[in-house]
């Protein structure tokens, strides 16, 4: 053995290194001044022979001990690039440039900003991110792990041996740096963390871009930054409604003004349609192209996808994620995602994902006691624990915590599009006692049940998330009454653009699954929402909670001795939400009248359209959402009082409904008659806002959606008679279990009754000779003006 060489080596930290508890390895490995040379070190356990070739030279390496380490001395003054060439032990030779050649890459001003929670693009900090360096090509990879003795990168490129790419420890940030050349896109890996207990943990990386599919759990090495958008004109359309939307709040100092409707279709992309190939799931591309021709002959506006971040558990729906930088690899790779949301948006859908920052799985490959403590969650499991769903919290104020949720938000907005992210769970993050019983929770520093940490969090992610990305939804999934979750943050509110109206929805299928004879004691079931319908922004909410866990399918939950009953039932509750105040989102399936509760096992029962009832019920969806779009009466007003007036909201006995919806043009009106009950009324008398025409332009009864045609096909005039506490009223036909949609139009000429009409006509049919024919047109003519 070359004793000088031997003497330069610093064996305490060389012994350190081969315990795999070294956590500054440059120390050790790669090139080194010294005053005899360039001492060059290198850790290669199943090497037989390894040389060092710089541009004009090389040098064989010296094995130091039986463990694998390597050194030479090279007789130089100052460090040049080199490269390793390694002979294996299995006769295998490779040749890649030294690891610990090179210097930092992540700046000292990002860690600095990551440790206080405000470094919100560390996605492309941490995590593993192919780069080129000098020239030269590989891996930088990067992870958070403040407690850890040691944390290597491990693969099978260095058959998951954690002693050979041990990882520099950046000083007091926790992070945990190193760049490896050679690696290429495709290799999986892991972090081996030793733990300050000498235990090795083997993670999943937190900010890796893609997963292999389960059930295995390593982390793949995936470049997501080559995909060629194609959307820039939806991107720079939803910029400039933003910018529209923003002028009018403070033109008019109220809230924002919606400008375009909003009809959502949630969907599972696992269960939407299943291959018949024998494949478990369609690629995100075949889905793709499928479901935009589908979501564009319905008439949404917005498709939201149940969880797409990766999962371990088929049965969790996306809701216990495991990687929450990546794509689910189920359904193909980021760029098949990207493909994805870029044909949504070319067809003029937004893209809608759900997002679950309250807690995450308890899987060890995953966040749970990360670097061997708790790291992202609380120690106490009276903080840190979901008692009923087996999970953990998050530990909301630990900055880097914080950092890592708000950065992965941003994070789909940045390099997926994606214009909205609904918040699972909301309910669940603010209040500590959600879910627990006496003794399972801690109070806050007040004596109160509110996570004080969980509010500070949503303020400062959505305050930020909107500074950054104008125009991109947060909504709310919040059961409870938290006051201002749509609130301005300025104003103390939690700053979010919408909230799922869980009690509209909870008041009205307890009301529909009633026999309409015992409706009447529940009415105030129907009318209760609108006591609060302007307190927030709100979705109306028909989602797939409603249609799992026993729970059945939504046609299911009707009454009615029939399947043909249900279906009108099903009619009148899509028409009530579609005119009541709110935006729109509908579960796969509901729209088909899917008869099965859903399960993520199995595709929609697209079967049924083979039969005329469901195919109704499709094309009755279909028109709503045409209705809905085409009258901006339905949406422009949706949080504001202006666009909504009840007309009748005391008929408990008949079970009737009766609002009127406004534009910001007041005088372009909606009438909306509601019947809950079985029985049909000839002539009903409503009383209407303002004298004129009204015209029945929806009809749920019409045959063509499978009712009995009890529809109102002459125009109405409105008569000066007292109504409903109203000057001027109308007579209709209301179809039983139904809905009756009538649009206003200005009269210039009053009619009191219907024998001033009549005498009207009667003149106008003696003033031509032209023939019973022309009379009849005339008469027509007559009733269009206004009679």
């Amino acid at each position: 053995m070359n004793e000088k060489l031997y003497d330069l080596m610093d064996w305490p930290k060389i012994e350190a290194l081969e315990y795999a508890e070294c956590d500054n390895p440059h120390s050790i490995l790669g090139a080194h001044v010294t005053k005899d040379g360039i001492l060059v070190q290198g850790f290669f356990p199943t090497a037989v022979s390894v040389v060092v070739k710089t541009e004009k030279n090389q040098y064989t390496m010296e094995r130091m001990d039986e463990d694998g380490l390597y050194a030479v001395l090279l007789p130089r003054k100052k460090v040049v690039p080199y490269v390793y060439r390694v002979t294996y032990d299995n006769e295998e030779t490779e040749e890649f440039a030294d690891p610990y050649l090179f210097d930092p890459v992540i700046e000292e001003n990002d860690l600095k900003r990551f440790n206080v929670g405000i470094c919100y693009d560390i996605y492309n900090k941490l995590g593993a991110h192919p780069m080129e360096i000098n020239g030269v090509k590989g891996v930088l990879f990067a992870v958070w792990a403040p407690m850890a003795i040691r944390v290597s990168v491990v693969g099978d490129f260095n058959l998951w041996d954690g002693r050979r790419h041990p990882m520099r420890r950046r000083e007091e940030s926790g992070v945990h740096e190193l760049f490896i050349p050679g690696l290429k896109e495709g290799q999986i890996y892991k972090y081996e963390i030793k733990t300050k207990g000498n235990k090795n943990l083997l993670k999943s990386d937190p900010y890796g871009n893609l997963a292999e599919l389960r059930p295995n759990t390593a982390s793949v090495i995936c470049d997501i930054n080559r995909y060629q958008w194609s959307d820039l004109t939806w991107m720079e359309r939803r910029k400039k409604e933003e910018n529209k939307k923003t002028k009018s709040e403070k033109k008019s100092n109220e809230k924002k003004q919606d400008i375009e409707p909003m009809s959502v279709y949630e969907l599972h992309l696992g269960s939407w349609k299943k291959p018949e190939d024998g494949r478990e799931f369609y690629n995100y591309r075949e889905i793709a192209e499928e479901l935009k021709n589908y979501v564009k002959e319905m008439g949404y506006t917005h498709v939201e996808l149940m969880p797409v971040m990766e999962h371990p558990f088929d049965a969790s729906w996306g809701y216990q994620v495991s990687g929450y930088y990546a794509p689910t690899s189920r359904y193909g790779t980021p760029e098949d995602f990207m493909y994805f949301v870029d044909c949504m948006h070319k067809n003029g859908i937004g893209v809608i994902l759900d997002w679950v920052p309250a807690h995450f799985p308890r899987d060890t490959f995953g966040l749970a006691e990360f670097d061997g403590t708790c790291l992202y969650e609380h120690k106490d499991p009276r903080k840190g624990s979901h008692p009923h769903w087996g999970t953990l919290i998050y530990n909301y104020a630990r900055p880097e915590v914080s950092n890592f949720l708000i950065a992965n938000a941003m994070f789909w907005a940045d390099k997926y599009h994606i214009d909205g992210i609904r918040m699972d769970a909301v309910a669940s993050m603010l209040y500590l006692d959600y879910g627990k019983r006496d003794g399972e929770w801690i109070p806050n520093m007040y004596g109160g049940k509110e996570n004080l940490d969980a509010v500070e969090f949503f303020k400062h992610l959505n305050s930020m998330f909107k500074e950054k990305y104008q125009g991109v939804m947060l909504i709310a999934e919040e059961s409870t009454a938290w006051p201002k979750v749509t609130g301005a943050v300025e104003e103390d509110g939690l700053g979010f653009d919408y909230k799922w109206n869980m009690g509209w929805m909870n008041d009205t299928l307890e009301y529909m699954k009633l026999d309409p004879l015992y409706r009447s004691n529940h009415y105030y079931q129907l009318t209760f929402s609108m006591i609060y319908a302007y307190t927030e922004r709100f979705i109306l909410s028909l989602s797939h909670d409603e249609v799992v866990h026993g729970k059945g399918s939504l046609i299911g939950k009707m009454f009615g001795e029939t399947l043909e009953q249900k279906a009108a039932s099903l009619r009148a509750l899509y028409g009530y939400m579609m005119t009541h105040p709110g935006r729109k989102l509908l579960f796969m399936g509901q729209d088909i009248g899917q008869v099965d509760e859903w399960s993520e096992e199995k595709s929609i029962q697209w079967n049924l359209l083979e039969y005329d009832l469901h195919c109704q019920i499709k094309e009755y969806v279909k028109a709503l959402n045409e209705l809905y779009r085409s009258n901006p009466a339905l949406y422009e007003l949706d949080d504001c009082d202006e666009g909504f007036e009840w007309i009748n909201c005391i008929s408990t006995n008949e079970n009737i409904l009766a609002y009127v919806r406004r534009a910001e043009n007041l005088e372009d009106m909606l009438l909306v008659i509601v019947n809950f009950s079985g029985a049909s009324f000839e002539n009903r008398k409503f009383g209407v806002p303002a004298k004129g025409k009204y015209k029945e332009i929806f009809n749920s009864d019409s045959e063509k959606f499978g009712g009995s045609g009890f529809t109102n096909p002459r125009l109405k005039q409105a008569k000066k008679e007292e109504c409903d506490g109203r000057e001027y009223s109308i007579t209709l036909k209301v179809p039983p279990m139904g809905i009756t949609v009538l649009k206003y139009s200005p009269a210039e000429e009053e009619v009191v009754d219907n024998k001033a009409a009549k005498t009207k006509r009667e003149k106008a049919g003696k003033k031509t000779t032209a023939g019973k024919a022309q009379v009849d047109q005339i008469r027509d003519a007559i009733i269009k003006d206004g009679v």
